[in-house]
Formats: C-alpha cells, structure tokens, sequence
C-alpha cells in the first residue's frame, strides 16, 4: 500500500509536492483532500494555497516535474552519444531510475491514463513530447546505421514505459499476497525488469533492420 509516513524534511513546498504525490497515488485526483495533504505536509491550507492556487495546479505540478525529470534525463542520453542500441539502453534506464526515484509517480500516472489525461495541460504534454521526440531520434540514428528497421516511435514508447510502470505500482499488491503468488513474481528486481525490457525493445529493433530481413530471407529459401 501507499505510504502514509509524512514527509520528512525540506521546505514546506517541497513537503507539499511529497504529500500530495502520496495522496494522489493513492486516492486519485477526485478522491485526494486538501486537508489531508496539509496535515501530511506539517502545514496549513493557507500555506498549501500560497504556493499552488488550487488542488488542480498542485497535482499538474507534479506531473510536470516528473516529465520533466524524464525528458531531461533521456535528452541527455542522446546528447552523450554512443550507438543506437546502447542509447536505448540507457534510455530505458533513466526511465526506470526516475520511476523509482518517485515511487508514486507510476500509480499516478496509470490512474490519469484510466481518466483519459482529463488533468494534464499544454505544458505537461510538452515534457512528455520530448521524450518521445528524443526516443524517435534514437530510432531514427539506429535505422541511419542499419542497426534498427523502420518502427512507430509512440509504439515503441508504450513497449518500453508500460512494463516499467506496470512493475512498479504492482508492488504493494505483490507485496500484500506474497503467500499466495510464486516466489519469483513477489520481488524481482529493478535490474532484471530493466534487462528485460531492454532485450525486447531490442530485438523487435532489430529483427525489423535491413540486414535482419535479408538474413531471415535467406534462411527461408534454404529451407
């Protein structure tokens, strides 16, 4: 289950952000008051509307820097270089690094997903835009290289954010019936989800390059 410790230190804006991802994640944005995210935060409502003007603005705020920490982190993985497999790589990995940074981001998020978005704004979807650009620029080096095969880069995106997310807000509930499921399904690693997704996305990469279909071809006429 979700948390219910208060935040611990920082500024009282940042106890807020803290509180309110806890509640949010675990109530959703209907269900999530005002009251309680105050209380968690050690402040009081006239603090809590100082710093955002209403619940609607606090819980965008959330979203944005969360977007906003991926985009940057997968901008970078593009801007350091290397080829296009190890780029993709390490870009499924910022993007697991940064949902386990904020534990309660994925359970958020999957919860805005069911509502259809009805909470996001512009510029939200502009942090989430850039992910999605810098991942197309990773394909669109790998198919320049021949490594890679002409891919939807939206497509590829939800291959590689759904199982990460899945796994993390799955916890609690793996967590709560660790008697009753396999041993092997109760705590997987975060490494070993990662390395997972990193082989899949890279093997429909590549079994869709130029060169994977000439060979698969050819092994056809042999047979």
């Amino acid at each position: 289950m979700v948390s219910r410790s208060r935040p611990a230190g920082g500024t009282s804006r940042e106890r807020l952000l803290a509180a309110a991802a806890a509640e949010f994640a675990a109530r959703g944005f209907d269900g999530a008051k005002v009251d309680r995210i105050a209380a968690r935060a050690r402040i009081n409502k006239a603090m809590l509307y100082y710093h955002f003007q209403s619940k609607a603005a606090l819980y965008r705020e959330i979203l944005r820097q969360m977007f906003g920490t991926i985009a940057a982190a997968v901008t970078a993985v593009h801007a350091g270089g290397g080829t296009a497999d190890d780029q993709i790589r390490r870009f499924i990995d910022a993007i697991a690094r940064a949902a386990e940074a904020s534990p309660h981001f994925p359970a958020m998020w999957l919860r805005e997903i069911a509502e259809g978005g009805r909470h996001l704004d512009d510029s939200i979807v502009v942090e989430m835009r850039r992910v999605l650009e810098t991942l197309g620029a990773i394909l669109h080096d790998g198919q320049r290289a021949g490594i890679f095969g002409a891919v939807n880069p939206f497509v590829t995106q939800i291959g590689i954010v759904a199982p990460l997310m899945f796994f993390s807000a799955s916890g609690p509930i793996r967590e709560r019936f660790r008697h009753l499921i396999p041993a092997q399904a109760v705590a997987p690693k975060r490494e070993h989800v990662v390395a997972h997704v990193q082989a899949t996305t890279l093997a429909a990469l590549t079994s869709r390059a130029p060169e994977a279909g000439g060979r698969q071809a050819a092994r056809r006429q042999r047979s």
